[in-house]
């Protein structure tokens, strides 16, 4: 039976006061252990790390040392805030003296923390799975200009995340939250999108998502596409129903352990 040790509210940005959680277990120290960076979700305007145990736990069961941070949050932070808190983390782990593997470094994320993983994938080309990644950001506003923007539905701060968007589609707050990270600005969120900066160089990834859910489906094909014209590998997982990200984690879980067994 795993050993399992969570060290709480390390500090890895002292500027902004950013804080991690570090999930391992204590039996399986060594400089061949890969590192797993666990990215909470929440639209980039909610969550914090603490919403991400029992996922982190789930890797460090399996020998990896899991890396669980906080980011900075819209609409105070807007993009590319969080996207740097990201790249920061990944080179403070890298200058660390924690015990791993400096090249067997992987990320996963759900939902927005879904869309930072991808970020890490294109900028450190590492290999990534994302749940329920937000990925489709202009071109999804530009086809529904009709939507009406409003967070009316937007779960309350502290809820569960595995009670959060479960219940299909809901482009009204789609379009509220994807607007928000960029406060409404268009060219912004361009930038953001990251449908337009995958390259050659871009991390392998492990994509899944429900196939009547919040977030599009067409995001998730366009990703691949893209993927595919670069020749990077990737892996498609789509599931029955309308549960958002930690409702199927019964089903995605072993691929992308598998996933990672193969790229890590």
């Amino acid at each position: 039976m795993a050993n399992i040790k969570i060290d709480k509210d390390i500090e890895y940005d002292a500027k902004f006061g950013l804080k991690l959680d570090i999930y391992q277990d204590a039996d399986q120290v060594s400089d061949d252990r890969p590192v797993i960076i666990d990215i909470h979700g929440g639209g980039w305007w909610l969550g914090y790390k603490e919403e991400e145990t029992a996922w982190a736990t789930s890797f460090a069961e399996q020998g990896y040392l899991v890396f669980v941070p906080n980011y900075r949050l819209a609409p105070k932070y807007l993009y590319p805030a969080p996207v740097e808190d990201m790249l920061h983390l990944f080179d403070w782990i890298q200058q660390s003296d924690y015990q791993f593997d400096r090249s067997k470094i992987g990320a996963v994320g759900m939902s927005a923390g879904g869309n930072l993983a991808i970020e890490l994938a294109i900028r450190k080309g590492i290999p990534i799975a994302t749940w329920s990644g937000i990925i489709d950001l202009d071109a999804w506003i530009e086809k529904h200009p009709d939507v009406v923007a409003s967070n009316k539905d937007a779960p309350i701060p502290g809820t569960p995340v595995g009670k959060i968007n479960q219940a299909g589609p809901n482009d009204p707050y789609y379009k509220w939250f994807v607007l928000n990270y960029v406060n409404n600005d268009l060219a912004l969120l361009k930038e953001a999108s990251p449908l337009h900066r995958i390259t050659k160089d871009t991390g392998k990834m492990f994509i899944a998502n429900s196939l009547n859910e919040i977030v599009p489906n067409d995001g998730i094909e366009r990703l691949q596409q893209e993927l595919t014209k670069n020749l990077i590998p990737s892996t498609v997982q789509f599931v029955a129903g309308t549960g958002h990200g930690e409702a199927y984690m019964a089903l995605a879980q072993n691929p992308t352990l598998d996933f990672f067994k193969n790229y890590l």
